[in-house]
């Protein structure tokens, strides 16, 4: 592996952007799922936590508008807080779960690639490397604890 590969820097969100909102992939979750009741709860719930659920949403919030403004309507504070934002929110919120989920798995893989290089590099799994020195210590340590030996005991 290549000191470049070690040195990347932070993934940016933007990355990984495209996945979580967009719907693409959603056949072939649902062949994931076993069971008629997980193809519908994957099905439902990907279709909900993308932006296009978001922006209908805001259509049928925007649609009820006026009726909110009207007099004896439940006006605006109420229309926001229990129509716009319920709706709207619900699926904005999912997408941004998706995205920083996606973000830590992108994280994870890369921590994970980089402690197999880390590892290849420090030769645990050969005959050299790290062994050699343990046993180069082991046989420093063994002499200075022999009562023969003409050097210093610590």
């Amino acid at each position: 592996m290549s000191d470049q590969k070690l040195l990347r820097g932070p993934v940016p969100v933007k990355a990984h952007m495209r996945s979580a909102i967009s719907l693409k992939g959603l056949n072939n979750e649902i062949k994931k799922a076993d069971g008629l009741n997980a193809k519908l709860a994957v099905f439902l719930t990907n279709l909900v936590g993308s932006m296009w659920c978001a922006y209908v949403f805001a259509i049928i919030a925007f649609i009820g508008l006026p009726a909110a403004l009207k007099p004896g309507g439940e006006g605006i504070i109420a229309w926001i807080a229990q129509t716009f934002l319920q709706l709207v929110l619900l699926s904005v919120i999912m997408v941004g779960q998706n995205v920083q989920s996606d973000a830590s798995d992108a994280r994870a893989q890369r921590t994970y690639d980089d402690t197999v290089a880390i590892l290849d590099r420090l030769d645990l799994h050969t005959a050299g490397g790290i062994k050699d020195l343990a046993d180069r210590l082991d046989n420093i340590a063994s002499l200075l604890r022999s009562p023969g030996s003409d050097t210093l005991h610590a």
